[in-house]
């Protein structure tokens, strides 16, 4: 799913369910030793999805651990991210060579819970969501807009190691399957437009992408 909204220069690997047998890397299993059942599951689950991604680049089998803010620590000169719901595990990964960020982010294809929306939405985007609900009211767009800000947050962090709240960036959804991040606050590591990126919906889960090219280019 991930894979059609990302370039050839990104590898992406992704499991629709948790597949019986895998085995953690390393001090992996220090990080999820007191976690229960299913968060070993998912936790395990992406990562055997990262190595995959991996061996796309020809790197690997090598740990996946969490680092700074929970970040995972790629192999030098590699970027990528990895998201995790319900009924999908995804990684994407890619040489900083070709590109300098990548953030993913899938969800369950189901409103947000009462109440966290105003929590993650500016004023304007709850006024673009309504017009968009009353367009294509088959699509959770409350739901995406969050999965875009993960994105988004992907992201950013690796490149400014900084956080960034919802209320920080602004996302447009165009009806071709791209949105566009207007950040509200500058960064010199940051395109001073922002960030775009593209989505999808396929059935139970929707999906959001963003790759930032190394040197002259367009985000995809």
């Amino acid at each position: 799913m991930i894979d059609k909204l990302l370039p050839s220069a990104v590898s992406v690997a992704e499991a629709f369910h948790d597949p019986p047998g895998l085995s953690l890397l390393g001090a992996e299993a220090e990080e999820v030793s007191r976690a229960v059942d299913k968060r070993r599951r998912e936790f395990t689950t992406v990562r055997w999805c990262a190595r995959r991604a991996l061996k796309g680049l020809g790197i690997g089998p090598v740990p996946v651990l969490r680092g700074e803010r929970g970040a995972p620590v790629w192999p030098a000169r590699v970027v990528g991210s990895m998201t995790h719901c319900d009924g999908y595990r995804g990684a994407a990964v890619a040489r900083d060579s070709q590109v300098r960020t990548v953030g993913i982010d899938a969800e369950t294809h189901l409103p947000l819970p009462g109440g966290v929306l105003h929590l993650v939405a500016l004023p304007s985007e709850q006024r673009h969501l309504a017009e968009l609900a009353d367009t294509d009211p088959g699509i959770h767009w409350d739901r995406l807009l969050f999965s875009a800000k993960e994105s988004v947050y992907k992201a950013w962090f690796p490149l400014t190691r900084r956080w960034l709240g919802h209320e920080q960036a602004e996302i447009t959804f165009g009806a071709d399957g791209t949105f566009a991040a207007r950040l509200l606050l500058t960064d010199p590591q940051i395109p001073a437009e922002g960030f775009t990126g593209r989505w999808a919906v396929e059935q139970n889960l929707l999906a959001t992408a963003i790759a930032v090219p190394t040197g002259p280019g367009t985000e995809t």
